[in-house]
Formats: C-alpha cells, structure tokens, sequence
C-alpha cells in the first residue's frame, strides 16, 4: 500500500459522537495493568468503597469494555484514578478486572506509582519518591526508586494483614478433601500446597490451576462467610493461591494466584504476597525485617517483609511490605462505536 495512503489513516478522527477513553498501560512483573487517564466519567462518592459501588451499578458497562475483549482479554487488569478522600493522601485509585472492582491490588500500586511518576501525573523525586494512595480496603503508602529520572523499583506498605485460618479444610468436587490456609492481605485468599492437588505452580498447569482454583474458591465460599471486621464490602473471597517450590535461585518459594472470574496474575500477587506473611509470621517461619522473594507463574518475582505488628479489629495483624517493577508499554485512545452491538464487550477463555 502506498505510504501516503497510510498516513492519511494516521490523521483520521473519530465521529464526535463516539466515546473516547484514553489510558496508559503498563504491566507490573508481568501482570498487566490499564490506567484510564481521560474519558471516563466522574465517580460520585465521598469514599473509594461509595465510588465503587457507583462504578459498579452505573458504569460497569465500561469496565466491561474496557476489559473484555475486543479491547482487553479473560485476564486484563486495570484502573481508575480518583481525588483522594483521606487528609494527606496524593491519588485515590479503584481496581477493575473481568468480573468487577477489586478491594486492594498490590501490583496495581507498583503500577499507578510508576505510571504516575514517569507521565507527571505527580512530581518525581530522587533517590526516592513517597505517594499515598487511597483504595477500598485503606490508605496505601508506595516508595518508588528513583534514579535518572525513571522509577526503578516501587514498595509500599499494605494495609493491615491478617490470618482468618490454618490448616482448615474443605471438601471440594473433584478433589476431595483439600487443606487451606484463610488470610486477608487486603482481599481474602485460600492458601493451598499445590502439591496437595497433584499440580505444581508451572505455565504447563495453566488451565487445571484456573479449574482446581475456582473450584477451591467456591467450595470454601459455600462452607463458611467471609466477614470484614469493619467493611461489608471488604467480605468475600477474591481467590485461590497455590504456593509451590521455588524454581529459580533466591526464591523463597512460587506463588500462583487464580482470581476474579478465573483470571490468572502473572505477578507474585501483592496482596497475596501479604496475606503469606502475615501467614508465615504467624506460624514463627519469618521474623520482623526478614526478607522474602516469592515468584510468579511467570519466574517474575516480588520482595516482602514484615514491618510491624498491629491490631486490627480481633486479630493480631501485620503491616507487609511488597515490592517490585512496573514498565510502561503504550498509550491508548479506545474508541466506542454507539452502533456496534460488541460495544461492551465479551469473554471467551
């Protein structure tokens, strides 16, 4: 095709009449992460769980197309940014995946952290630059390095982490008896020894890790409630964790998280990697300061560590902190087309 006719298509705009939703992609050790930076309407509410709740009963026809193919896939992650509600706080954020909005993301702080501070939605600063961020579950304070005018690495301190339960078990279609470990690291997990259900935490065990996780999932929902000690909104189970061995040098050991409607994280899990150490502080296996690598699906890896301990409603809780690196991949104008009965889009796995 001639050049000329090419950048003749490089100058065509779209009907006015069309939505338009620009946003920054990122990923953060491999999961990957949408930031909707225009045309997105304001989310009324005067907390980050009231915004949710409006994006979830007004507008969650955007989410859906904004994640749903054609523009997205079964595993596309993302995020609006909001005004900050909490005295000091810099960003409010409010995650979204295939199945709804999440509570807490912790690779989704690694990402806003990053993209905020290379587009200049905030001012950066080196060696280092503080952000605090206001999500469903609670003000989240991120560290991003900094070195040549680029983030290097990016950690923050979740909010309070805590176990629900050990060694409980559950009976579940297809796999029989399967133990688990209860923990909140900002969402609600079950912990499962992947071994336990004969698989290992390899990209070659992709699809019967989605098939034993939301398995798992639904059986430990059905056999007891998920409660919050100060947020209903917070109380339900996000998702499985299969922990395995580590299978690179350094590593602790290997995560896989399988979330949501069946999305899989390609990264160790941010706010899975919490609810591990508030897991592993509890049973004496970490101590304070002492840091852990965990690994990805993916070989990707984050850093945690316990800072301190803390009370949170009932239980004996931990403040984690995670890190890792986010990388900026493109920038996006997504058009929506009034006319096109795919418009809010669709799943196939």
């Amino acid at each position: 095709m001639p050049f000329d006719k090419v950048e003749r298509a490089s100058r065509w705009t779209a009907p006015t009449h069309w939505r338009r939703i620009a946003t920054i992609d990122a990923h953060t050790e491999g999961e990957p992460f949408r930031v909707i930076v225009g045309g997105y309407p304001d989310l009324a509410g005067d907390t980050i769980l009231a915004r949710r709740r409006t994006a979830r009963e007004k507008l969650d026809r955007l989410r859906t197309a904004l994640m749903w193919e054609p523009r997205g896939h079964a595993d596309m992650y993302g995020c609006i940014v909001t005004p900050p509600v909490t005295p000091g706080a810099d960003i409010g954020v409010l995650f979204l995946h295939n199945e709804g909005y999440s509570t807490m993301c912790g690779h989704g702080i690694i990402g806003i952290a990053t993209v905020a501070l290379e587009t200049g939605m905030l001012p950066m600063r080196e060696p280092e630059t503080t952000i605090r961020i206001d999500t469903p579950a609670g003000l989240v304070t991120a560290h991003a390095r900094v070195e040549n005018g680029s983030v290097s690495s990016v950690r923050f301190a979740n909010v309070a982490s805590y176990v629900v339960g050990m060694d409980e078990t559950v009976e579940v279609p297809g796999l029989g008896r399967v133990r688990y470990d209860l923990a909140f690291g900002g969402a609600y997990y079950a912990y499962v020894r992947v071994e336990d259900v004969g698989l290992s935490c390899a990209p070659k065990h992709y699809r019967a890790l989605i098939e034993a996780g939301m398995a798992i999932k639904h059986a430990v929902m059905a056999s007891r409630e998920m409660v919050h000690p100060f947020e209903a909104d917070l109380g339900f189970l996000y998702g499985t964790i299969f922990v395995g061995h580590a299978e690179r040098t350094g590593a602790h050991s290997r995560n896989v998280c399988v979330f949501a409607d069946g999305e899989v994280d390609r990264s160790p899990t941010g706010t899975g990697v919490s609810g591990r150490l508030a897991i592993h502080y509890a049973r004496g296996e970490i101590a304070l300061g002492e840091r852990i690598a965990i690994e990805s699906i993916i070989g990707s890896r984050f850093i945690g560590s316990v800072v301190r301990e803390v009370t949170f409603g009932p239980y004996r809780a931990i403040v984690p902190e995670v890190e890792g690196t986010a990388h900026i991949t493109g920038r996006h104008e997504f058009l929506i087309d009034p006319t096109d009965d795919l418009r809010d889009g669709f799943l196939l796995r």
